[in-house]
């Protein structure tokens, strides 16, 4: 008979987790577990040598039921009387070291996510009656209404009027590791939200979520300066402004340099937003440098510095004898 081909054996050590079922019985662990509330986790991960990350209520409060031990080819955490308030993901990072300086390899963890179902606590406790959550226009917006068990049924609820929002995947989702998504916050999100958890006969509610709409800009502003006058004499007053495009409802805050500040001349400046027809929902910002009575010393390079929840930027101009602009 021909002989069957013999299968090289795989020479992949990247690392891999797995969970302890009881001595000497391993299981390896898939994206999800579940774990009895006053039982052990131990979780093995192989690697030479690994870092660990918990959930962060067990970082914040470690009160001793928490264990992780390095050994030769693998490392081993391992938890006692656990708790629901133990449900979440745990990750295992393998490290790369060179002498003594390690560092974690992120593109290779492995992570789990572990629940306790706790039949008295179907949310993991939080000793915060509400939180306040930002909603920004340009990013998603997470309520970690984290449950205990994956079983439990969630809903997402306003208080007032009191009604329960629609979970369309689109614009609201759930997940049961992480929440309810809302991934194009608006300013109709706004308010006092709170879920509900049900599971069998149990019925309870989570923590109040205050949601407060913040329209965020795109990026930073981009200024541009220009002067009242093409040549300034000595004696003449001045203008120098400073206009920036942005969202509407976004505010801009302008600030000089100026060579006046090395006298000690005051910066006087009037400040106004003119929206931008055409419905593009933007408006321009401007900052009006005045110089009075121009002299001398006026005579260098003026800095306006526009900013806002994105970040900041500056543009330059250098008034001589006559003006002239530079960026």
């Amino acid at each position: 008979k021909p002989r069957k081909p013999k299968h090289e054996k795989s020479t992949n050590k990247g690392p891999r987790t797995i969970t302890v079922l009881n001595k000497g019985k391993f299981k390896k662990v898939g994206e999800t577990i579940n774990v009895q509330t006053g039982d052990t986790l131990e979780l093995r991960c192989r690697g030479k040598p690994v870092q660990w990350s918990v959930p962060p209520y067990l970082e914040e409060d470690n009160d001793g039921r928490l264990r992780i031990v390095q050994y030769e080819r693998y490392g081993v955490l391992t938890l006692v009387n656990t708790t629901g308030a133990d449900t979440g993901e745990y990750t295992c990072y393998p490290m790369y070291c060179e002498d003594t300086d390690c560092r974690k390899e992120y593109s290779k963890a492995v992570k789990v996510f572990v629940f306790f179902p706790d039949p008295q606590e179907l949310f993991v406790p939080s000793s915060d009656y509400y939180k306040v959550i930002q909603l920004r226009s340009n990013w998603p917006t997470v309520l970690p209404c984290q449950v205990t068990s994956p079983e439990a049924k969630v809903t997402l609820h306003r208080e007032y009027p009191p009604v329960e929002l629609d979970v369309d995947r689109r614009e609201i989702s759930f997940d049961v590791k992480k929440g309810f998504t809302i991934h194009r916050p608006r300013p109709y999100h706004a308010g006092a939200l709170y879920c509900v958890a049900s599971l069998g006969n149990l019925r309870q509610s989570s923590m109040k979520y205050m949601l407060i709409y913040v329209n965020y800009p795109r990026a930073p502003p981009a200024p541009v300066i220009q002067a009242s006058l093409s040549t300034v004499t000595v004696g003449e007053n001045l203008r120098v402004t400073c206009s920036a495009m942005g969202e509407r409802d976004v505010a801009i805050e302008f600030t000089w340099d100026y060579p006046g500040e090395e006298i000690g001349r005051p910066p006087y400046t009037q400040e106004s937003v003119i929206p931008v027809s055409g419905g593009t929902a933007q408006q321009q910002s401007q900052s009006v440098l005045l110089v009075d009575e121009v002299r001398d010393v006026d005579q260098g390079t003026y800095t306006c510095t526009a900013q806002n929840m994105q970040g900041a930027k500056s543009h330059k101009s250098r008034l001589n004898t006559p003006w002239t602009e530079t960026v």
